[in-house]
């Protein structure tokens, strides 16, 4: 580690996309790195770069979070290695097919990488940070989580889980020195679209966002010390008013009787 590091930063996909800018952001703010993904050669171009315009220390892990063993690997390192302060839990994809049309194993794949390996990759880092008494654990979700309306099924769940995820991750260490955030980005201009089958340039410009103004954007979120970001939301109190509405129903969510709406009659007592 260098002299003057914030700690190691622990980016997962980070050979492209938004794994890969926010290495570049958090070179910049003083991190080492440790970047994580199945294409080392760019991993290895990327680390070069970022070293010589940087200077901080950045090392290359080659990992598929799809295979058990490779995932196992860094989670052993992040339960170990006491120099790291931080993990982007970015690494993921998406599926836009229908879903009783799509693959089930292709929808496993999915789940095995937007749910399992985050969800092992957040319990190591929350294990090993709560013992240390600081960290910072960034889980990279999507709007679309939040919207079973774009019919996005398996992947939506998949980010509904990351933002579930850290808001209870959050009620359970929060405070014990750990810091959390979950980002939810809008339609992003990533390479995330031609793995799926669909082309960037398809999309409605006006509804895209560059891929450096949302790391910026999510960071400036971090600062600021928001357990949720949503780069794109312009106005903040809806989504303040939709945890209001969440929060205003928790009393009522269990019973010990049926609404009346449903005309039940309440068991008699023996």
């Amino acid at each position: 580690m260098s002299h003057d590091t914030k700690g190691v930063a622990l980016i997962t996909g980070a050979s492209s996309g938004i794994g890969a800018t926010y290495a570049d952001r958090l070179a910049r703010r003083g991190y080492d790195l440790l970047l994580a993904a199945r294409d080392e050669g760019r991993l290895e171009t990327l680390a070069g770069r970022l070293r010589a315009e940087t200077g901080v220390k950045v090392e290359v892990l080659k990992t598929d979070l799809t295979d058990k063993a490779s995932l196992g690997r860094l989670e052993a390192r992040l339960r170990a290695d006491a120099a790291i302060t931080l993990l982007i839990n970015n690494a993921g994809a998406a599926s836009f097919g229908t879903f009783t049309e799509s693959d089930p194993d292709a929808l496993e794949t999915l789940i095995d990488l937007n749910v399992i390996a985050v969800t092992r990759l957040a319990s190591a880092a929350a294990a090993a940070f709560v013992k240390r008494g600081r960290g910072t654990i960034v889980n990279v979700g999507s709007v679309v989580g939040l919207l079973p309306e774009y019919r996005s099924v398996v992947y939506g769940a998949t980010k509904a889980f990351v933002l579930y995820l850290t808001q209870g991750l959050n009620e359970e260490i929060g405070g014990a020195g750990v810091k959390l955030q979950a980002v939810l980005p809008g339609a992003t201009r990533t390479e995330i679209w031609e793995r799926s089958g669909r082309k960037v340039e398809d999309l409605d410009p006006n509804r895209t966002m560059d891929v450096d103004e949302l790391v910026d954007a999510a960071l400036a979120g971090l600062d600021r010390g928001e357990l949720v970001t949503i780069p794109s939301l312009l106005d903040p109190a809806q989504w303040e008013a939709f945890n209001a509405a969440r929060l205003a129903m928790a009393p009522n969510l269990s019973n010990a009787h049926p609404a009346p709406r449903y005309g039940v009659r309440a068991a008699v007592a023996a």
